[in-house]
């Protein structure tokens, strides 16, 4: 079994290369064993025109390989320098007003520009070939964080021609498209491929159908801009990993489909930061302003962990205060050793810290790290050496099993809710998280799931909120699982092609529950529909018809279907609070047999394989003897501190 490992990011260009060898020991000292680095380099990789200078960083590989750390080395295409930029202006991404994104901080490339994809393939080449047998570089990291700061779509004329060929390719004719875009309504027939403009300054809304092909375009370029680099490490790198970090609540591009072509799938972890960002209410944000949502992390590592096809880790773990988010606290006592173990609880095979030392200058100097701008140790330093010592003590391995419990996430899915939410506030993500957040109080470990055929066999449970167009052959393996499902609401409500089925949502799932949906409702913050004594819908509700197989388990106060059911398939037609949601999962549970856990509020539980873990997220300590049972605890105590975790290997 592999081991789970620690590791942080360095940028030796940041400090007097005096300096790197020092750093490394210190790294070495307190349990570090891997160092990501390089990934913003590219004007010290090539400070002019074709006049490289790798001498600097094969120095800094040499002094933390010589410490006995591995490294991740990181592709620098995120960073295009101002060299480049003026060699060729239009390589700069249009905002959807037309606007260039500049040089000055970075991300300011469209992805459909050619000669900066050449460029790219370019700089990655020569690394590849200097780096690429390496032994200490254990992994490659392809650029940093597909489309931050609202990057993956481009209004450019690059993109615009990229697209006249993906629609081409995609339709062959342009009939076809017409009907699929349905664009005989306001005249939007087009009379050939090159008449096809790109969906932004409208003067209205653009066709939802053409909004969604472009959504779909511009993820299909990261991919295979993405696709060009790995090929290229491939060839100079033979059996070397690769991976990607992706973020937080980013939905802007498949990143199942962009896994495909990578080994392990990475993410950015900072939980203060992204809490300050949510949607949730005040008194939630203050409740856990210290210390995250309990859900929001332990979500982004299932869902990972499906992407990399268990292959996973965490890239960048916050340490203290970030510079980012609209507010930025200080995380409590305990707060970074629990971020740290929920990870590896969820299977990671690596935790790495953002970052070494404190930039003094530049835009992320207000950003913590494991060392303060003068180098001295900060708070993070001192707690990575402690967990690296409990990782020992325990003999920490990455562990998996398939969980009992699948929740369908799709990308296109929250597409297509962000083109025609109906109601302002319908979240795709909220919604799916809302139901994550219920399946872990009830103390499930769950499995994010993509939907397909391969992600949903072998459980129990399996559900999937708000589907946007599920293809027959997932509905089919849904109807061959066996497993107890539930759908819902706004599931099968269009087709692929961004229209209403011909009979009615939910079109396909028809298959699996016989109802329509024939009319439906968005709800203004403050509204609700109550739910004959059990909660009550909110955002949205759905209107239903039932054929003769189907029954109504619950009812609105007003008479109509809130909870349908056929055999084992059940239908949620709205948007539940919680207290409604907990009664709906609990009917769900005890159809799929599920055995569930009383949980205190901030009390969260992960199983993975053998190992029980138990966290507390609450500011007050907690009595977990009734979860840990007779077993003997290899980490925490029985009475739970904030902050606290407790793990034990269990042998019923």
């Amino acid at each position: 079994m592999t081991r789970q490992r620690l590791g942080v990011c360095y940028y030796p260009e940041h400090w007097p290369e005096s300096r790197w060898r020092e750093d490394a020991a210190m790294m070495k000292a307190i349990g570090l064993s891997f160092v990501r680095i390089g990934e913003f380099s590219w004007s010290r990789l090539e400070p002019s025109d074709g006049a490289y200078d790798f001498a600097w960083l094969a120095r800094a590989i040499g002094a933390l390989d010589q410490a006995g750390l591995k490294l991740v080395l990181g592709t620098p295409t995120a960073t295009p320098p101002k060299w480049l930029v003026d060699k060729m202006p239009d390589m700069c991404a249009l905002d959807a007003d037309g606007r260039p994104r500049k040089f000055g901080s970075r991300r300011h490339y469209c992805f459909s520009h050619e000669g900066y994809a050449q460029e790219c393939d370019r700089i990655v080449e020569r690394l590849a070939q200097s780096f690429g047998a390496h032994p200490a570089v254990a992994a490659w990291q392809t650029d940093n964080e597909y489309g931050c700061h609202d990057t993956v779509l481009s209004y450019s004329q690059a993109a615009l021609r990229a697209f006249r060929r993906w629609c081409e390719t995609k339709y062959r004719s342009i009939d076809a498209l017409n009907h699929a875009w349905g664009n005989v309504f306001w005249s939007m027939e087009y009379r050939s491929f090159d008449e096809i403009e790109l969906p932004n300054l409208t003067v209205t809304e653009a066709n939802p159908s053409h909004l969604m092909d472009f959504q779909r375009f511009s993820s299909d370029q990261i991919a295979a801009f993405n696709r060009r680099q790995v090929e290229i490490i491939r060839r100079h790198a033979p059996g070397t990993a690769i991976l990607h970090n992706f973020m937080g609540s980013f939905v802007d591009f498949d990143h199942y489909t962009l896994s495909d072509d990578l080994d392990i799938a990475a993410w950015d972890s900072y939980p203060l930061g992204f809490l300050e960002r949510s949607s949730n209410g005040d008194d939630f944000k203050l409740r856990y302003m210290r210390v995250g949502d309990p859900d929001f992390q332990a979500f982004h590592h299932d869902l990972y962990r499906a992407c990399g096809r268990g292959r996973w880790q965490v890239m960048e773990q916050q340490p203290g205060p970030v510079n980012w988010a609209p507010w930025n606290p200080a995380p409590a006592k305990g707060a970074m050793r629990l971020w740290t173990f929920e990870a590896f609880a969820a299977g990671a095979e690596a935790v790495s810290y953002f970052r070494w030392r404190q930039a003094p200058f530049a835009q992320e100097q207000m950003h913590e790290a494991l060392l303060l701008p003068n180098a001295e140790p900060n708070e993070g330093f001192h707690v990575v050496a402690r967990i690296a010592q409990e990782l020992a003590a325990v003999d920490a391995h990455v562990e998996t099993f398939r969980a009992p419990v699948a929740l369908v996430f799709d990308y296109e899915s929250a597409w297509a809710w962000r083109i025609e939410p109906q109601g302002q506030d319908f979240s795709y993500v909220d919604l799916v998280l809302s139901i994550y957040r219920g399946l872990r109080r009830a103390g499930l470990s769950v499995d994010v799931a993509p939907p397909t055929a391969a992600a949903v066999g072998e459980r129990q449970l399996i559900i999937a909120p708000a589907l946007f167009a599920p293809s027959r052959q997932f509905t089919e393996a849904l109807a061959k699982s066996g497993a107890t499902i539930l759908l819902g609401p706004r599931a099968g409500s269009k087709t692929a092609d961004f229209q209403i089925p011909a009979d009615l949502p939910p079109g396909v799932l028809r298959s699996l529950i016989d109802i329509r949906v024939r009319r439906m409702e968005s709800l203004r913050p403050g509204a609700s529909v109550r739910i004959c004594g059990q909660g009550a819908f909110l955002r949205w509700r759905e209107f239903l018809l039932l054929g003769e197989s189907v029954q109504p388990e619950l009812l609105s106060d007003d008479g109509e279907t809130a909870l349908a059911r056929c055999d084992n398939v059940f239908y949620l037609s709205g948007w539940p609070d919680e207290e409604l949601l907990g009664n709906v999962l609990r009917r769900v549970f005890h159809a799929a047999q599920l055995s569930t856990l009383d949980l205190p509020q901030d009390i969260r539980v992960r199983d993975n394989g053998a190992m029980r873990y138990i966290f507390n997220y609450g500011a007050e300590a907690t009595d977990i003897s009734a979860l840990a049972g007779e077993e003997t605890l290899m980490l925490g105590k029985r009475l739970l501190e904030p902050c606290g975790v407790a793990a034990f290997r269990r042998h019923d």
